[in-house]
């Protein structure tokens, strides 16, 4: 989002209180009146920068699917094939989820807002191309862009349903893990290799870093600080 240096300060102010509002108070039940207020900025200058509070989250949402796979990266490891990136990356967003409801919230409505859910797609389909481009050669970005309408279906079915006794983090993450890779036709040896490979993380404690990393990240960009606005452990 370009802003001129003079709005840049209120923009950063504007991100610091709505992140902290989004997560102490969840995205539906944050008010403008509570943003303006904290921010301490005027109805107009926040309409200029953002447009309404939808503004702010889809400048957040696109921050965090931005960084994601880079750091899914770096929790699989160098050396392990992209398909081990791609189980990686999904699951820490279906865990992140599990960390704090309204972080929940946040994810899912990014999966049901018409245009934040396009952005999804779309930016996940050239990572799902140079994924899975081996498994289906005859598949071009669009192709693998209509199969996101399915495996983004599958994400948030799994994400608005929280874990249970019987319905652990691990049998969450493998069900979805075996649906989405036998979708996009992964040989059913190699889907057992990145079974074996996600159950030997420690996700919960792997999402923690990853959501204290994307904010940290967010703070450094903005200039703002951290106290207050990690979800707690």
């Amino acid at each position: 989002m370009a802003v001129r240096s003079d709005g840049l300060q209120t923009q950063k102010r504007i991100l610091q209180v709505c992140v902290r509002l989004f997560l102490e108070n969840g995205y539906h039940q944050t008010t403008m009146l509570q943003i303006l207020k904290e921010a301490q900025v005027s109805s107009s200058s926040f309409q200029n920068l953002f447009h309404s509070k939808n503004g702010v989250l889809v400048e957040l949402v696109k921050f965090m699917f931005e960084n994601q796979f880079g750091i899914a990266r770096n929790v699989a490891g160098a050396a392990v094939p992209p398909v081990y990136v791609y189980a990686a990356e999904t699951a820490l967003q279906i865990t992140l989820t599990e960390l704090n409801e309204n972080l929940r919230e946040i994810y899912l409505e990014a999966y049901t807002q018409e245009h934040l859910l396009d952005y999804i797609q779309r930016a996940t389909a050239k990572e799902l191309h140079r994924i899975f481009g081996t498994y289906q050669p005859e598949l071009t970005e669009q192709d693998f862009y209509e199969l996101e309408f399915g495996s983004a279906g599958l994400m948030r079915g799994y994400m608005a349903n929280p874990c249970t006794e019987e319905f652990t983090l691990e049998r969450k993450v493998n069900k979805f893990v075996t649906l989405a890779l036998r979708g996009y036709k992964v040989p059913e040896e190699e889907l057992q290799k990145v079974l074996v490979f996600l159950a030997g993380l420690d996700m919960r404690g792997i999402a923690q870093s990853v959501m204290e990393e994307l904010f940290r990240r967010l703070a450094m960009r903005y200039e703002f600080s951290l106290d207050g606005l990690l979800p707690k452990k």
